[in-house]
């Protein structure tokens, strides 16, 4: 049973939630088997009181006495709590959308021909989305659903009068906006990143009536099609400065969940800008990292990534800003998962030790952890191999990049196409180490072949030591 859906699913339920679901197994409206109720309180036992895996045979033999163990039936109370537990989550979603409810609820009402119940319920579905905080796409959309059933209400009472069509368009018309402008700047930002290709184009229509002076008014509008623009056109830099205008100023207007997307966006086109040789925008992307870490939008689950965490405290590192990273490492290396946390704190640390040049306490922190992830192991044999260079020990150095060249050739596979990355700076690691001092054509040869490499790690650090043998 351990890889049972069923099983996955109740280990996610708070002490809270099994109180609620249990009452709701044990109530005839949604369960008249008693084999479900047996099973999950057999469940119950097994997974929260004695913390054990339960076994489906002791399973069985607790709803059907000494009948001979039969599989399928096993499965068939299985299936019938996951669908009951499926009804549990669904409703706890439902009952966090209170204008969604009171729109269901006006439409029953109008089926059954309850017309002040009807006015009654879409007044409250009104009040609810005025009072709803977060104005994104979803609040457009139960806004064009209320002017849906505003419309059915009003056909059958006054089929003379002017109707609301035209509100109904306009919702119509913001909720699609939204949408359609979020979902092309999630897809370019991904595309970016990722180098995925999708279609990814708006049409000028569309563009059109977004970009209207009326419509950019609207936060939701307004933040996406900048966005949009900045992503899309990245010379357009002005598009970019109002996006993070209107993300700090009005962010509050949408879900965290949306927050943390939109801090995303923004992060990873100033990666992209860097990327293209434009350094102004590191600032603005740290500002963004301290900004999401405030608010808490780079965290999911009280988590923070790993890779996040090592962007940050990279960036941080680029920005010589030394002191803030190691109050970082020190606050947020707890929020880290527990099976890379001491590992990749212990990594960053020395990343930050060797960027003051203090490499005894570098290299102590990179010998004394073990990196069971192959990337964050070349990284950290690339920092050894940077320190052994700086500190002339040259009989440390070879034998690190002879024991690099090695672990490429055994990991060439899981690596993929970081292979060539590192493969390239060990060679010119290699081709530095063999110039004499003062072998101007040599170095500047070896420097026109750092530059023009189309694949290379540490570039900027090669280019550097370079130029030092000028």
């Amino acid at each position: 049973m351990k890889n049972s859906l069923l099983l996955e699913a109740l280990e996610t339920l708070t002490k809270k939630e099994r109180k609620h679901f249990k009452k709701m197994v044990q109530s005839p409206f949604f369960n008249q088997r008693e084999d479900v109720k047996q099973c999950y309180d057999y469940l119950e036992e097994c997974l929260w009181k004695n913390k054990v895996i339960p076994n489906k045979a002791r399973l069985f033999q607790q709803l059907y006495g000494k009948t001979p163990y039969d599989d399928h039936k096993v499965r068939v109370v299985m299936s019938f709590l996951l669908k009951l537990l499926e009804q549990y989550f669904s409703y706890q979603a439902f009952t966090h959308e209170k204008a969604q409810q009171e729109l269901f609820l006006a439409k029953s009402y109008h089926e059954r021909k309850l017309d002040k119940h009807c006015q009654l319920s879409m007044k409250r579905a009104q009040q609810q989305l005025n009072q709803n905080p977060h104005k994104n796409a979803l609040f457009y959309y139960y806004n064009y659903q209320l002017q849906q059933q505003e419309y059915r209400y009003q056909a059958t009472q006054k089929r003379i009068s002017k109707l609301n069509f035209q509100q109904i368009n306009t919702e119509l018309d913001l909720f699609y906006t939204v949408s359609k402008l979020r979902q092309a700047c999630l897809m370019l930002s991904h595309q970016a990143v990722y180098k995925m290709e999708y279609e990814t184009e708006i049409s000028p229509e569309i563009l059109q009536k977004a970009g209207e002076l009326v419509l950019l008014n609207i936060p939701a509008v307004a933040i996406y099609y900048h966005c949009y623009q900045a992503l899309s056109q990245p010379h357009k830099l002005e598009s970019f400065e109002v996006f993070k205008q209107i993300l700090f100023s009005q962010g509050h207007l949408f879900p965290p969940e949306e927050q943390q997307d939109l801090f995303i966006l923004g992060i990873n086109f100033c990666t992209k800008r860097y990327n293209a040789g434009d350094e102004n925008y590191l600032g603005i992307q740290f500002e963004l990292y301290q900004q999401g870490l405030r608010q808490g939008y780079l965290l999911s689950d009280g988590q923070l990534s790993r890779f996040t965490f090592r962007n940050i405290v990279t960036l941080g590192l680029i920005l010589k800003q030394y002191e803030w990273v190691e109050s970082f490492i020190t606050e947020y290396e707890i929020k880290l998962n527990k099976k890379h946390r001491k590992g990749m704190a212990n990594f960053c640390q020395a990343r930050l030790e060797y960027s003051r040049k203090a490499y005894g306490k570098a290299l102590e922190l990179l010998q004394q952890s073990i990196y069971r992830d192959p990337l964050l192991q070349l990284s950290a044999r690339t920092v050894i191999i940077k320190i052994f260079y700086e500190t002339n020990t040259y009989d440390a150095l070879e034998a690190q990049l002879n024991s690099l060249q090695t672990f490429l050739r055994r990991k060439k596979d899981v690596i993929s196409y970081h292979y060539d990355n590192y493969y390239n700076m060990l060679k010119y690691t290699r081709a530095l180490m063999e110039i004499n001092p003062y072998e101007r054509a040599a170095a500047i040869s070896i420097t026109e072949a750092i530059k023009s490499e189309e694949i290379l790690a540490e570039r900027h650090w090669l280019v550097e030591q370079a130029n030092q043998l000028l």
